[in-house]
């Protein structure tokens, strides 16, 4: 319960009238967490809806390396096609819907916005929006190829016929995926932190070399493979969407110091 009402204080605002009892929040909560699963719902049913062009742009990378190779992935199990479809919707539905998840969540944690500032929230979801995408438009028409054809063409190599299974493949393209798209959220974390003072542009600055390893860290965790192409390509745009976080904070904290300043004493 202490974790949750410190939570909670982002959420009042200065007007002591405005505060809201504890159960008051844990009510926000409870609507925000059943609008989200009602709205991952809905997204999930309109992919599933299209499942079969769906399941055909998860295996088009694939279709890139090998054109026979798509037709050769094994199914074990009666109820994979199912599942595996299923699986692949739900990812999906959170692609699609991700925008108004961001701005649920907004809704909840910052209602105590000013009028100027909420109107910075619809572009900051569209900002956040857009890095999501970019990192999932990234992975899937460079790194997803690059990777898989690493995998294929060193099974080829050593003699073998790579012969994957459905449920392998589409977890490990479906999580990489997302992981990507995730990694690109950084700048919109860190610029939320500096706008409630939780960091600051400088600390950001001392902390690089800490932070650089940190990334390598995740990078290589988030990386469901071990081979350097991935391992590159999902660490050194987070290293430079680092540095660019350094900057933007920067240039928040600017702003905020001018219209301080342009106050009334």
């Amino acid at each position: 319960m202490p974790r949750l009402e410190k939570i909670f204080k982002f959420r009042e605002s200065e007007n002591p009238e405005a505060v809201k009892p504890f159960l008051d929040h844990l009510e926000d909560l409870r609507w925000m967490l059943v609008r989200t699963a009602a709205t991952l719902a809905i997204g999930m049913v309109l992919a599933f809806a299209f499942h079969q062009p769906l399941v055909a742009v998860v295996q088009r990378p694939l279709a890139l390396v090998d054109p026979t190779a798509a037709k050769n992935l094994q199914v074990l199990s009666v109820t994979d096609p199912l599942v595996i479809t299923m699986e692949v919707s739900f990812y999906a539905g959170i692609i699609i819907t991700f925008p108004v998840l961001l701005y649920y969540i907004a809704q909840f944690v910052l209602p105590a916005l000013t009028i100027r500032e909420r109107k910075i929230v619809l572009p900051a979801i569209g900002v956040s929006f857009g890095l999501f995408s970019v990192g999932v438009l990234f992975c899937y028409f460079w790194i997803l190829p690059q990777t898989l054809r690493f995998f294929f063409m060193f099974a080829k190599s050593m003699g073998w016929q790579p012969m994957w299974r459905v449920r392998d493949y589409f977890a490990f393209v479906t999580q990489i995926t997302l992981a990507f798209g995730l990694a690109f959220e950084l700048p919109i974390v860190v610029l939320l932190l500096v706008y409630l003072r939780i960091l600051t542009s400088g600390f950001l600055r001392r902390t690089r070399p800490y932070a650089i390893v940190i990334i390598l860290i995740l990078a290589s965790v988030i990386a469901p493979t071990p081979d350097p192409v991935t391992f590159a390509s999902l660490g050194l745009p987070m290293c430079l969407l680092y540095e660019a976080c350094i900057w933007l904070g920067w240039f928040v904290e600017r702003a905020r110091l001018k219209k301080e300043k342009a106050l009334p004493q």
